[in-house]
């Protein structure tokens, strides 16, 4: 009957000594094993999983609308996916996601101004999104805007240190910036 008692009491506590720890999936806990992986190969399992999470809208509609997008802009037809995303950030204007890939769809459109709204909104609605910081540095390196690109790439870098050929574009950029450290 004591032992009983002492695992009732260990269970409430929080049961260290009897329970697993369990990996953390949620968000917070895929940030965190990202920034722990010791390369590009071993960060891309996490940053799926990350994008998953981006993915869910909490919405059956606006899931299915952007699984049409997807499916859309595989198949080449980007006119039907971008009236369907034009229709994703009118019905959900606060999923980042839905604006990211907006952005992305109008950038490779030549429609840079739209594209550079677009994916201003998905890190504004979330500063997490680490590839619509990317995609917003890109397009900003393009028009010039070096030190504007240079902090969007180091963003992204925080979040994601191991995200592939990053920290390359940042030393780069940082010297075309900065200058050269001496």
């Amino acid at each position: 009957m004591r032992n009983v008692a002492i695992a009732t009491i260990l269970l409430l506590l929080g049961g260290p000594l009897l329970a697993a720890p369990q990996p953390d999936s949620g968000i917070d806990g895929l940030f965190a094993r990202l920034a722990r992986v010791q390369s590009s190969e071993d960060a891309q399992p996490i940053e799926k999983e990350i994008f998953a999470h981006f993915l869910q809208s909490n919405s059956p509609t606006v899931d299915l609308l952007m699984t049409r997008a997807n499916a859309l802009i595989e198949a080449g037809d980007t006119a039907a996916a971008a009236h369907i995303l034009d229709a994703v950030t009118r019905i959900a204007p606060g999923y980042a996601e839905g604006w990211h890939q907006k952005g992305k769809l109008e950038a490779d459109d030549g429609k840079d101004e739209a594209a550079m709204v677009s994916l201003q909104k998905a890190v504004i609605l979330n500063p997490r999104e680490f590839e619509a910081l990317i995609d917003l540095g890109d397009m900003l390196v393009q028009y010039g805007a070096k030190p504007a690109a240079l902090a969007q790439y180091k963003k992204a870098l925080a979040l994601d240190p191991k995200y592939e050929g990053l920290d390359r574009r940042v030393e780069q950029l940082a010297r075309d910036v900065e200058g050269e450290k001496i």
